[in-house]
């Protein structure tokens, strides 16, 4: 067991996450709900949360070390152990794991060698099983520090590892551009992404996740013609108003 009570922060890194904690609390009308952003905010600071770092938020929210520790092994984004500047996530939840998941964690796990939640010798990658990514459209994905990687192959995944290693510019299929863990962890944290255009090139859902809402909007969907457009939900209270000829809300004297 290491010595207890766990060491506290430099004076003056102490200071500075002390004014950005006050800034986080602020927020809250209740000081201990602050504590998943503040997590966050110790581990841009030391790549995981630490015991120092879960003496930080213990002290500054009013709650043991006990409480802190219970909150920061329960979530999965809060590492335990230092790890690489980039976290590469490789869904291998039912879907993903059938297109490919498996087969792209396995090609890595060899590549990289190491296992899940081991980090490779250059300190660059991280690499750990991801439960779901909620992008099911575009199996299999790949996430790297939380940003997407859609519609992978095991050649791409192992292309996309040794251009994080090379430190060769690497861009997510959507969202903003990629930055390292730890930059990461403070946007989560709840401060903003200061790099010129990150914000801007924040996106929304891909295309893929869009289809069921534009045909729910009625609008055709992508390289479809207006016979396969649904129409429109008008009432609450009622079936839906009867759609085009061939179309699931069409009535079967329609088709005949």
């Amino acid at each position: 067991m290491p010595a207890l009570p766990a060491p506290d922060y430099p004076a003056d890194v102490r200071a500075r996450l002390e004014a950005d904690a006050k800034e986080v609390i602020a927020r809250y009308p209740g000081a201990r709900s602050a504590l998943l952003p503040l997590l966050h905010l110790v581990q841009a600071e030391e790549g995981f949360v630490s015991r120092t770092g879960i003496r930080f938020c213990a002290e500054l929210l009013g709650l043991t070390t006990a409480e802190v520790t219970a909150v920061s092994t329960f979530y999965t984004m809060y590492r335990r152990r230092d790890g690489g500047d980039y976290q590469v996530g490789v869904c291998t939840n039912t879907l993903c794991a059938v297109m490919g998941g498996d087969a792209i964690f396995e090609e890595l796990t060899e590549h990289l060698d190491v296992g899940n939640g081991e980090t490779t010798a250059d300190g660059k990658v991280t690499l750990e099983h991801i439960e779901c990514n909620a992008a099911c459209d575009f199996a299999p994905v790949v996430m790297v520090n939380w940003e997407f990687f859609d519609n992978q192959t095991p050649e791409s995944a192992r292309q996309l590892v040794d251009d994080l290693r090379a430190g060769r510019t690497v861009e997510p299929t959507r969202g903003a551009p990629l930055c390292t863990f730890r930059q990461t962890a403070r946007m989560l944290a709840g401060f903003p992404d200061e790099r010129p255009g990150a914000v801007e090139a924040t996106g929304g859902a891909g295309p893929a996740s869009l289809i069921g809402l534009r045909l729910a909007k009625g609008e055709a969907a992508p390289a479809r013609g207006t016979d396969h457009v649904v129409a429109p939900r008008t009432t609450t209270d009622g079936p839906a108003a009867d759609g085009p000829a061939g179309d699931p809300g069409s009535t079967a004297e329609e088709g005949e």
